[in-house]
């Protein structure tokens, strides 16, 4: 049997030709299947590739849909633009100029109506100033002698486009006309060279300027009809969401540095008090986001609850104030993560002081947070500094016991063992920890009283921002108030006692 497969396996089909000799048969299907396997995987590759792109923009889409509103908004633009092509009163009224209104549309479109807006209005002054220099210059030049238009042509370039790129370093200049002083140098010298050899230069400049005009009008109608998003209303959810993520971080930290070690939670849990710790970062890297909405929110016209010369400039100044506080919160996190640690009778002595400091400016946070959504001024906001100074005053009041915490007193060998006769002297053994281990809890104790220092700060100039703005009066009842403040006094009473317990009693060690 054995004999027979391996005869069998050995066979080999060969075709006799008729000059006597013999060809070995390939069989093609091998080939064919290495062929389909090779497409087949390439095929998948680039559907799989296909599938994470798409996946990738779909989640983009439902975390931000408001990306997808603009791409709608840019297409509907776009589309109403490109009638002048196909109706034929549109275009010969404009005539073959109209490829400038798309053009328009697609480098002024932007995500914000005040962005839009800057934009529009950048790009028509500076096309209208610009052509009608050129125009004047071109007459001026058409006037003189043949030798002498070329010169005076390219001296005016000269001089102009220099001046206008020098001023583009200007600060007041490069923050809202850099668009418009680009357009002016682009156009005063497509009008200039040009008009040197172009009779009909009034013409080319009345439908340059009139499809500029046609393609602005339809990106300021597009973006305020059709969900419009307000730079300034950008701006003030910004800041109101940097106040609620500071607040969050702070007690977040504190409360990480005095947390048991052994008190265990999920995961889950764990990763969002880690995200809230750390919320502190986006308010130190939203310098530049705050500047440019700033500056396209005084383009936009009065709409909702901000008026037409409402004080956009004050929200740079609470982004300043929370970044000052935001950078004590991070020296906090660094405490956190520390390898070296403060001895455990010392945490155990400063904790609940600590925790009630974080919480207490954490109130005052939350409250500033609640003022700026409801544009209403708050009538705890008082109280609730009063509450965060007084925590401040117990903090330091606290950290005078510290040098008695510092010395750890062990007994004697006597003391160990009392039956045996005392012949030492010294009846016990004192010693001092590190300076190293208690270098953390005091980072710890002085950014906390730095950090409501500097939140003082941030509700100093959100007052100021309501004053500006006329945020209305509040409307809690003085009641209401009243009971609030006796329920603060008996708070404080009660942690008068416990602390003066304490420093009656310190703890065994």
């Amino acid at each position: 049997m054995a004999i027979a497969k391996q005869v069998s396996s050995n066979l080999e089909w060969r075709i006799n030709v008729p000059d006597g000799t013999s060809e070995r048969l390939v069989p093609e299907s091998a080939t064919v299947l290495k062929l389909w396997l090779r497409l087949k995987g390439l095929l998948e590759g680039m559907i799989l590739k296909i599938y994470k792109f798409l996946y990738k923009a779909w989640k983009l889409a439902v975390a931000e849909p408001k990306k997808v509103i603009h791409g709608i908004k840019v297409g509907l633009a776009i589309s109403l633009v490109s009638l002048f092509y196909y109706m034929r009163p549109l275009y010969e009224s404009v005539g073959g100029n109209a490829m400038w209104a798309i053009m328009t549309v697609v480098v002024v479109f932007e995500s914000t109506i005040g962005a839009t807006f800057c934009k529009c209005i950048n790009r028509a002054i500076g096309t209208s100033l610009a052509g009608s220099i050129g125009v004047g210059v071109h007459w001026i030049a058409s006037h003189s002698s043949k030798d002498m238009e070329p010169i005076i042509i390219g001296a005016s370039v000269f001089v102009l486009v220099s001046a206008a790129t020098f001023s583009r370093f200007m600060p007041t200049i490069k923050a809202r006309f850099d668009y418009g002083v680009l357009i002016f140098i682009l156009t005063f010298s497509l009008v200039s060279v040009s008009g040197y050899r172009v009779d009909k230069l009034f013409e080319m400049a009345h439908h340059r300027v009139s499809t500029i005009a046609i393609g602005t009008s339809l990106c300021i109608i597009v973006s305020m009809v059709v969900c419009p998003i307000w730079a300034g209303g950008e701006l003030h959810q910004l800041i109101c969401l940097n106040l609620e993520k500071l607040a969050y971080s702070l007690d977040e930290c504190v409360a990480e540095y005095f947390k048991d070690n052994k008190t265990s939670s999920a995961a889950a849990i764990e990763e969002d008090c880690r995200k809230k710790m750390l919320g502190y970062k986006c308010v130190l890297n939203t310098k530049a986001t705050e500047e440019s909405m700033a500056t396209f929110a005084r383009w936009e016209p009065a709409h909702g609850r901000f008026n037409f010369r409402h004080p956009w400039k004050q929200y740079l100044k609470i982004g300043a104030s929370m970044r000052n506080s935001a950078y004590c919160i991070e020296t906090l996190n660094g405490c956190v993560n520390s390898k070296i640690q403060a001895p455990i009778h010392l945490k155990s002595h400063l904790k609940r002081i600590c925790l009630r400091l974080s919480t207490t400016s954490s109130n005052v946070l939350q409250e500033l947070t609640s003022t700026m959504k409801t544009m209403k001024k708050s009538s705890k906001i008082e109280l609730l500094v009063g509450e965060m100074s007084f925590a401040v005053e117990e903090l330091r009041n606290a950290m005078k016991s510290i040098p008695n915490h510092l010395i750890i007193t062990t007994p004697s060998s006597s003391e160990a063992h009392p039956g045996e006769a005392n012949t030492d002297p010294m009846t016990k053994i004192t010693a001092t920890p590190p300076f190293m281990e208690i270098l953390p809890l005091a980072t710890i104790v002085s950014m906390l009283i730095q950090s409501a220092a500097r939140i003082e700060g941030i509700v100093n100039e959100v007052d100021e921002l309501a004053a500006m703005a006329e945020f209305k009066p509040a409307t809690d009842k003085k009641p209401n108030h009243t009971r609030t403040h006796t329920r603060s006094t008996k708070i404080h009473t009660y942690d008068n006692q416990d602390h003066d317990q304490t420093m009656k009693t310190p703890p065994k060690v």
